[in-house]
Formats: C-alpha cells, sequence, structure tokens
C-alpha cells in the first residue's frame, strides 16, 4: 500500500483520486478541480504544459539520466550556467540534488565545511527563525521549529547548534552580540515562511542580517525553495539582499520533477578550491542534474522570462486584494497577502474542518492544515478561476 505523507493512515480519509490534469486543473472520475495549491507550490505554469513536456519528451530521446560522478552532460551544463547568469551577484556555482530538504541539507553542509577548511572549528551553529520549516530529513528538522512536523525535537529536544530567533531586528541583534563567533550561517525562509503558517515579514529583516553577517563573517543562507519564482512578489528575494548561498527546488522544474539547486557565491566555493582533498564536498545524491529534470527546468525558466510572467503575479497579487482586504469574520486571526500567496488563519482549527470536501463540491482542491486556510495557485490563472478560490475562501465563513 502507498504511505501518504503526513497522515495517520488508520484513521486518514480516502484521497481524491487523479486521473488527468490540464491547466489549472486537476480531473478525477466525477470532478474538475482547480488546483489552489500548485501542488505544494510547485507547478506554477500549470500542467501539462506543451513547452516543458516538449522538453523532456526531446531529452528522453536521448537518455534519461546519467550520474554526474566522471560524467557530464549538456543539460546540466546549461541549467548550471542559466542559473549563474540569470540569479543575482555571484551565485554562480550550482550544487544539483533532487529535492528541497536535501538541498538545503548541502546548504548547511556547505556552511559548516567553509568554516572547517579554514580551521575554525567553532563555527558549528545556526540562527534560524521560530516557525521554520527547511524539510523533513534530519539536520533541516534539527534547524526546524515546529513539533507538528519535526518528532526529531521530540525524541532529542532543541538542538544545542541551532538558535531560533522571532523576525524582529532586535532579537536578531541580541543572537549576533550572543553568537557571532560560534555561528556559520543564518538560514531562512525570506519573507515568507511557507508551512510554519504563511507568516510573512518585512525586508528590513533580512537587510539587517546581510548587515550583521557581513560584520562578523556569517554566512547568509536563503531558502527559496517556496518563495523562489516570483512567489512573494518578487522574482527572487535575493534580488533585494544577496545572500551567499541560494537554495532553489519546487517550481524549479515547473513541478515536473523533483529537483533541486544548491547555489553559493564565488566566496563560498573558493572555500572547498583546493589542492587538499579533504577540502572537497563530500556529497553526491544520485540523481542530482537528472538529465530531464534540467530539460524540464530549462524549460520553465524560459517560460518565466518570456511569457511576463511578473505582471502575471502581480495581476494575481491585485485580483486578490481586491477580492480579500476587508475580509473579516469573528474566527477569523488574520488575512495575510503576498505576491502568489493568501492565508486565512483562524484562532481554532475546528473552524476549517470539512473545508476540503467542501471546495471540492465546489470544484476547487485546497490542503488547509493546522489552522491556515490558503492558496498558492499556479501563474496561468485566470481571473475568473481566482476569483472562484477566493469566493470559496469567503463563503466556507458566511455559511456558518
Amino acid at each position: 500500500m502507498i504511505w501518504y505523507p503526513y497522515e495517520q493512515l488508520k484513521t486518514m480519509k480516502a484521497p481524491y483520486e487523479i486521473v488527468d490534469a490540464n491547466g489549472v486543473y486537476l480531473y478525477t472520475k466525477d470532478q474538475k478541480l482547480i488546483d489552489s495549491v500548485s501542488s505544494w507550490w510547485s507547478v506554477i505554469h500549470g500542467y501539462k504544459h506543451p513547452v516543458i513536456n516538449q522538453a523532456i519528451i526531446s531529452q528522453v530521446e536521448k537518455f534519461s539520466h546519467v550520474m554526474l560522478g566522471g560524467l557530464t552532460h549538456e543539460p546540466a551544463r546549461r541549467l548550471s550556467e542559466k542559473l549563474a547568469s540569470w540569479l543575482p551577484g555571484d551565485l554562480d556555482y550550482c550544487f544539483f540534488s533532487d529535492s528541497g530538504s536535501v538541498a538545503v541539507e548541502v546548504a548547511l553542509k556547505m556552511a559548516l565545511q567553509y568554516y572547517m577548511n579554514r580551521g575554525d572549528e567553532k563555527r558549528t551553529m545556526i540562527l534560524a527563525l521560530e516557525h521554520a520549516y527547511h524539510g523533513d530529513t534530519f539536520k533541516t528538522m534539527e534547524a526546524g521549529d515546529d513539533e507538528d512536523y519535526h518528532f526529531v525535537l521530540k525524541a532529542y529536544g532543541a538542538s544545542p547548534y541551532v538558535v531560533h530567533i522571532p523576525t524582529e531586528i532586535p532579537a536578531l541583534e541580541k543572537a549576533f552580540e550572543q553568537y557571532h563567533d560560534k555561528l556559520n550561517c543564518v538560514l531562512v525562509e525570506p519573507l515568507l515562511q511557507g508551512a510554519g503558517g504563511m507568516r510573512m515579514y518585512d525586508i528590513s529583516f533580512l537587510e539587517k542580517a546581510r548587515e550583521l553577517c557581513d560584520k562578523y563573517g556569517v554566512l547568509l543562507v536563503f531558502d527559496e525553495v517556496a518563495t523562489g519564482f516570483g512567489r512573494t512578489g518578487n522574482r527572487f528575494v535575493a534580488d533585494r539582499v544577496l545572500p551567499d548561498i541560494l537554495v532553489l527546488g519546487k517550481a524549479l522544474t515547473g513541478g515536473y520533477i523533483g529537483h533541486a539547486a544548491t547555489v553559493a557565491n564565488k566566496k563560498v566555493f573558493d572555500g572547498f578550491f583546493d589542492d587538499n582533498p579533504e577540502h572537497a564536498l563530500m556529497h553526491g545524491p544520485t540523481f542530482m542534474g537528472n538529465a530531464l529534470a534540467c530539460s524540464a527546468a530549462l524549460a520553465s525558466i524560459e517560460l518565466f522570462e518570456t511569457q511576463n510572467y511578473m505582471e502575471k503575479i502581480q495581476k494575481i497579487e491585485a485580483i486578490t486584494r481586491r477580492e480579500m482586504e476587508g475580509f473579516t469574520d469573528p474566527r477569523i486571526r488574520e488575512v495575510r497577502m503576498m505576491g502568489g500567496c493568501v492565508c486565512v488563519e483562524v484562532y481554532d482549527p475546528a473552524v476549517l474542518k470539512g473545508y476540503q470536501e467542501y471546495a471540492y463540491k465546489r470544484g476547487v482542491f485546497s490542503r488547509p492544515f493546522l489552522n491556515y486556510l490558503y492558496a498558492m495557485v499556479p501563474y496561468i490563472i485566470k481571473e475568473e478561476e481566482l476569483v472562484q478560490v477566493l469566493q470559496c475562501m469567503k463563503d466556507w465563513f458566511a455559511r456558518r
């Protein structure tokens, strides 16, 4: 049987079986659903996009995968070159992996080893955010801050190697005063914390983090697995505040195939580029640089560039604000909007019980979690489709 994620299998309700998908729509045998969460925020171009389909078909006719150990190939080289030219600053050095969680693991490993290679063995600590979520592998669970996801926090307790702070500048300054000579990196989901509750914060926090990292010689790591490719209304938050290491995933391939990239600047790369073999980054996911995934990513980036995607995202945000600003209910704690994301946070999670089935009957696939009802739609969505998603959310509160 399938072991489904984040579910108690003994009591879970049967999942909806998808038989087809096209554009923003998922199809079951009896319903047509707007995918309001873009398959965990990744399917930015919608389903069955002809350009990405063709890119994968063309590549599979050559080969689907070869390892990057002792071998290389054009799709991986082209994607690395494209990211280097497309990303800000000197984020030019791409280490590929097969998922966002692994890519964050690689970033944390890079940050730690960067200082070990220099003989600085005191810098073993990570500064992270409260309500952080960076994945479900062990080091990312350790860097995370949510017991609802990360059982390791219950099993082992809080890590002595991770300090969590709120997204407040005084807390950031205090943490640097106390730990600056022990920190190897500051790890953040910039501007938008996804699985931690769609929490949004101001760019000034990141600007101060950059300033303090420069002052104390600490690496700044942006986990843009969820926030990259326009989700915050910025192409990348890294366009506004430049990190030392940038992690990309999810929408990198348009949601077609699992793939991720940990992209480092020259300073970090030079910390490994050495005659000493022990200074090499000893990491190598089997499917890193997968040729099909790289081909999909190249086609996805081309669509993002040539089809005015930032304008699409601005339109999504404008429509969302028009429909949701001022919307309130005694059960609602806050409505938050940013770029291609909207979140309705309620006081009591019981308020959202039954919403998924309600939305299904109204032609919308939604997946609320905890206290959060949210939408992160594909960027190709039409205005009437987006309004349908938002109206469904509002009508849930109006009917009760």
